[in-house]
């Protein structure tokens, strides 16, 4: 499989082009700086996502287009919602499958709800990147439902998860619908590896077409 990543220097980004490279895939990695910590077998291009010509060539010949990146800047300004059209396009040129790696804000606690971002013990300052990419889920299902010509997957990790967070490698790891991944005694986590894990599987033996899923341990 060819897979090209936005974002393939980031935490997640990272993860899953090691968990590619692994798999024997061939690997390619968009970012605007070059990596600190390179992956044997990846190869790195430095640009923007949001030049339609080079994203098209970016994305050329991949199977699949990976979305690894933070919606907002660190005000809160939406970086990532105005480039959503350009990234769909360039995935649809290509014949290439979509995924994208998603917020856990907009999973629900419960079936029913609420949204975890609406839940008071929710911190605000994760609200803006939370909600920008709530909004990018409401994008695609609403200008990119199934059949539309574009296959995507969406993926919400669990509510600890991050580089400040990377937890264990387990190898193993849970999936729901729109409802948080949750233990028994209410905890919600998932490593960093593990993630990467149940984001390459759905690569390789697709089961989420143009909807959403949760993954936790």
């Amino acid at each position: 499989m060819r897979i090209a990543i936005i974002g393939g220097t980031g935490y997640t980004g990272g993860n899953i082009a090691r968990e590619a490279v692994k798999r024997g895939w061939q690997v390619r990695s968009l970012s605007r700086h070059e990596p600190a910590d390179p992956v044997d077998g990846v190869e790195y291009v430095t640009g923007s996502y949001g030049d339609a010509e080079d994203l098209d060539h970016f994305a050329d010949g991949a199977d699949a287009l990976v979305l690894a990146v933070h919606a907002t800047t660190d005000d809160g300004a939406s970086v990532l919602l105005p480039h959503l059209q350009t990234i769909a396009d360039a995935a649809e040129n290509a014949g290439a499958r979509l995924g994208i790696v998603g917020g856990a804000g907009s999973s629900f606690v419960s079936d029913g709800g609420p949204r975890l971002v609406d839940t008071p013990e929710f911190l605000d300052a994760w609200k803006p990147e939370s909600l920008t990419h709530a909004k990018v889920l409401e994008w695609l299902a609403q200008n990119r439902p199934a059949g539309s010509g574009l296959h995507w997957f969406y993926v919400s990790p669990a509510a600890l998860y991050g580089s400040y967070a990377p937890g264990e490698t387990t190898g193993k790891y849970r999936t729901g619908g729109d409802i948080l991944v949750s233990k028994d005694d209410g905890s919600s986590e998932i490593s960093g590896t593990d993630f990467a894990l149940a984001f390459a599987d759905e690569l390789a033996d697709p089961k989420h077409q143009n909807r959403r899923f949760t993954v936790g341990h």
